[in-house]
């Protein structure tokens, strides 16, 4: 699939400096962005943990959200369109309460309408920790979502 991209593009770099508030709150960056393949890393700290003192559910889905809606994007701009979530199934896996989360997401569907991809979220010492599937619709260039046009902030 090609991106709408420059092929010399520095992707990491562009979708680091495009994170929104929230994956900025979190940590969230990414290391590795290809049409193909994403990876992003979040540092754990306290201010993730639920009061049990581990990784908080809400984390895993976010970051699954963040990565899958990611990917799906370079197809959908890739067609003059833009991407939004639908559905986001998160399994956990293991504990974790320190570290650094990666999380590695690929594509398992890329249709005209939608896309489906797998992120799967490790620890530190690479025992999976989540696991999840989120499922993205396409939407045609100026459509509106909340009443806006979907595009990027700046």
């Amino acid at each position: 699939m090609a991106a709408p991209f420059p092929p010399d593009a520095d992707l990491v770099t562009l979708f680091n400096a495009h994170l929104g508030g929230f994956e900025r709150a979190l940590g969230l960056q990414f290391t590795k962005v290809t049409p193909d393949e994403l990876v992003a890393e979040v540092p754990v700290g306290p201010h993730l943990a639920q009061p049990y003192g581990i990784v908080h559910g809400g984390v895993y889905a976010s970051i699954i959200e963040t990565v899958a809606s990611a990917g799906a994007a370079i197809g959908a701009m890739a067609a003059g369109k833009s991407s939004v979530g639908l559905e986001n199934t998160t399994t956990f896996v293991r504990a974790v309460r320190d570290g650094t989360l990666i999380a590695t997401g690929r594509p398992l569907h890329r249709g005209g309408r939608s896309q489906v991809w797998q992120v799967d979220i490790v620890d530190g010492s690479g025992k999976l920790a989540a696991s999840g599937r989120v499922r993205t619709l396409s939407l045609e260039a100026g459509a509106k979502v909340a009443g806006e046009v979907v595009g990027l902030k700046t």
